[in-house]
């Protein structure tokens, strides 16, 4: 499989992030939510889905704060 060029990398990482923690975020939010009886996939994709279009954008902007702050609080 062809790998992307490097740079690609400052925008893969949010991708990536934000689909996972989106997934499993609104997966026990659905489900605390609505409780096991009434969940359905369904509804939780479409949680999902939303969850994620709000998050992607959210971590590219904040990343690059993220990444100052954590410079200020980690010795490297």
């Amino acid at each position: 499989m062809p790998k992307l060029p490097s740079k690609m990398a400052a925008f893969v990482m949010p991708l990536l992030l934000s689909i996972l923690m989106t997934f499993i975020v609104s997966l026990v939010s659905t489900l605390k939510s609505l409780g096991l009886e009434a969940f359905t996939v369904q509804g939780w994709l479409s949680a999902w889905g939303l969850s994620w279009l709000i998050a992607f954008p959210t971590l590219l902007l904040v990343l690059p704060l993220v990444k100052k702050l954590t410079s200020y609080l980690v010795h490297t």
